[in-house]
């Protein structure tokens, strides 16, 4: 049992890294820098951070900030839940085992906290952000 659990999350894992691996070696479709609409040429990068708008790229409605802390607090928030199911499983397959039963109530607990730290976080960052910003 324990085996075909192993080969189930082996599987679950390997189809994000394929997909990640294909995504970091596909070509750029277009030759200007999509967070900052600058050409990816050395002028256009001088030219770029001369420009007026570099704060707002930085920490405005879409800024580069911005999308990092949400993308980080997504995939927190998503191993959450990923770890939830798998505590759901563990604590299925226990088998009546206090150990195991202790265990798996543990993965579901700390799963539960991380979700509500996730959302917390998310709504602290984007709370903060909208006051700085105005």
């Amino acid at each position: 049992m324990k085996k075909s659990l192993k080969n189930v999350l082996a599987g679950l894992l390997i189809v994000p890294t394929l997909v990640l691996g294909v995504a970091a070696f596909a070509p750029i479709a277009t030759p200007v820098n999509a967070i900052t609409d600058c050409p990816l040429t050395i002028q256009g990068g001088a030219d770029c951070a001369r420009g007026d708008d570099q704060v707002a790229n930085l920490d405005g409605q879409d800024g580069i900030f911005r999308v990092i802390v949400n993308t980080a607090l997504y995939i927190i928030g998503a191993l959450s839940v990923i770890m939830l199911i798998y505590g759901g499983i563990r604590y299925t397959i226990s088998g009546g085992e206090q150990k195991n039963v202790e265990a798996a109530k543990n993965t579901i607990l700390y799963a539960i906290i991380g979700i509500i730290v996730a959302v917390l976080a998310f709504a602290i960052v984007n709370f903060v952000l909208g006051s700085l910003i105005g």
